[in-house]
């Protein structure tokens, strides 16, 4: 009993000491998660935006404050992750999905006034007799006069089936006339031209890859086939891209089958090939691709596989450098976050990201004037290729480090520019002349029957003259000799112009055509059998600066 009793105040002490140990150790294992979980990135967030929304001095909206921060946090991870608010996806989808609701024009502001550039064939407007060249001066009685082009874009555009009328004014007529419009589908086009360039030779321009470009070019094809195209130029300047899909379907039509297109790679993104499977009807047609500065995301893949492949040839100056793969993520608001999830690869393995510095976002977008700056517009020894080397299907050397260097280097021609054709181009006053002509002379323009015709016609009206009184009407101070030097390119800028407002872009293009460098190297090309690139004689490639 006695050494029981002497047991029994340790034990109790022990016991106390370890309860004290056990609370301890769970307070410290609890507090610690609670405080590492309000530590973590995404919960430290939502916990400040809680005390804000608490605590902050004033009342503030908190969908608000993430509205803004998302592009912000987004923007530090590369240049084209991205959000987009619920009220912008839909429009950011529409050129791509192929087509709209709407009313059906195309137009410009002047002086605060809707002008209609083009009423769109088969749209809603041509079949109620809306005209180029009526001014809308308001919706629904609404004024349109004076407001932003996106605002007027919102209230032109409605759901299918809705009525909108419209107050229009229209040269010839004293009084306003008011139309009503059933909105409807709108086509959305990204092949804007095809034609013929010569008996032999057919011309393909892509403004983008969207959901229809495959089948529009299918059908483009197949009408040059039957005018007798025996080669093919396809234009990808300024296409800034689309759905990699489609540059995959499209670049099958032209290339062998069990050839790469394209592959992507990711962290959490395993490699993913893209193989032709031999049912393209091209797959023999001389092609020669032409790009730019301006071409990227799809543009580059197409062009990249093309050159990689040896298939055709690529003339212009180096694309955009565009190599990023983002992948859509919507919410249940509408809003859609497109984060990059991986990369594109060319066929030799180069990847056609340019490089950028991750936060750094005003570099990136200056990086076209920085190319600029240093020449590589003008001269193709102002490139110096900095990436490693990679070897095409046949053994000729292309470079990495972004973007997709031509074959063939097409200079920007500054040998006419002068100041003051800079600031009558910088502006607008060409482009509101060329529409204020169209609209005088409008009757006559829309009785010309090919391009030629109205070439000719206008080549008559003493075009430069004319337009150096009215600059000077609107603040061009006139400059007698700049204007004689750069004579050819107003003509150029005023005629083109003036066909697109009198036709549409297919027209303007068979005019730029004629004059078009980049164009007349292809043609040069075709002529000499030389459009299927080959190794050199000597086996070896352009010297690597």
């Amino acid at each position: 009993m006695n050494t029981r009793s002497r047991l029994v105040p340790i034990l109790l002490a022990l016991s106390v000491v370890l309860g004290i140990g056990i609370g301890l150790f769970y307070a410290n294992h609890f507090s610690g998660n609670r405080l590492s979980i309000i530590n973590t990135g995404s919960n430290k967030l939502n916990y400040l935006l809680q005390i804000i929304d608490n605590n902050y001095v004033d009342t503030v909206n908190v969908n608000d404050l993430v509205e803004d921060a998302m592009p912000q946090i987004l923007s530090e991870l590369d240049p084209h992750s991205s959000y987009i608010s619920a009220s912008d996806a839909e429009e950011t989808t529409e050129e791509l999905r192929g087509s709209f609701s709407g009313i059906g024009v195309r137009f410009t502001m002047q002086k605060d006034t809707v002008n209609v550039m083009n009423v769109i064939k088969g749209g809603p407007s041509e079949k109620v007799g809306v005209l180029a060249g009526d001014r809308i001066i308001a919706a629904d009685d609404s004024t349109l006069v004076g407001i932003d082009s996106r605002d007027v874009m919102k209230r032109l555009r409605g759901a299918r089936g809705s009525k909108v009328k419209l107050t229009l004014r229209r040269h010839g007529y004293k009084k306003p006339l008011d139309i009503t419009v059933v909105r409807g589908d709108v086509p959305v086009e990204s092949v804007d031209g095809y034609f013929m360039l010569n008996n032999r030779t057919g011309y393909i321009s892509v403004e983008s890859f969207g959901e229809n470009t495959y089948p529009e070019m299918l059908t483009a094809l197949a009408q040059l086939n039957v005018r007798g195209m025996k080669e093919l130029v396809i234009d990808l300047r300024g296409n800034r891209g689309g759905y990699m899909q489609t540059a995959i379907m499209m670049a099958n039509e032209f290339l062998p089958s069990g050839q790469l297109v394209v592959y992507t790679e990711g962290r959490k993104s395993p490699r993913e090939e893209y193989f032709t499977d031999g049912r393209g009807t091209f797959q023999r047609l001389p092609l020669i691709v032409l790009v730019d500065e301006m071409s990227a995301s799809a543009s580059e893949i197409f062009a990249g596989a093309i050159q990689d492949n040896d298939r055709g040839t690529i003339i212009g100056r180096r694309s955009f450098g565009k190599g990023l793969v983002q992948q859509p993520i919507e919410f249940k608001d509408g809003s859609v976050v497109r984060l990059t999830i991986a990369r594109y690869y060319t066929p030799s393995g180069r990847c056609i990201q340019k490089p950028y510095v991750k936060g750094h976002g005003e570099d990136y977008e200056n990086d076209l004037m920085a190319r600029y700056e240093r020449g590589e517009f003008f001269s193709a020894d102002s490139i110096h290729q900095e990436g490693p080397e990679y070897k095409t299907r046949i053994g000729r050397t292309v470079y990495g480090g972004g973007g997709i260097m031509p074959d063939i280097f097409i200079p920007e021609d500054t040998t006419l520019y002068t100041s003051y054709y800079k600031e009558a181009q910088f502006s607008g006053l060409t482009i509101q002349y060329a529409f204020l002509f169209t609209d005088e002379h409008r009757s006559q323009l829309m009785r010309m029957r090919s391009v030629e015709d109205m070439e000719a016609w206008l080549k008559r009206q003493n075009l430069l003259e004319n337009f150096a009184r009215y600059g000077e009407e609107h603040g061009l101070k006139r400059r007698n000799l700049m204007l004689h030097r750069s004579a050819p390119l107003f003509e150029r800028s005023l005629i083109s112009n003036i066909i697109y407002n009198a036709q549409d872009q297919d027209w303007r293009l068979q005019y730029l055509c004629k004059s078009d460098p980049a164009v007349q190297e292809a043609l040069r090309l075709f002529r000499d059998n030389a459009s299927v690139p080959t190794l050199p004689a000597d086996s070896t490639d352009v010297h690597k600066d």
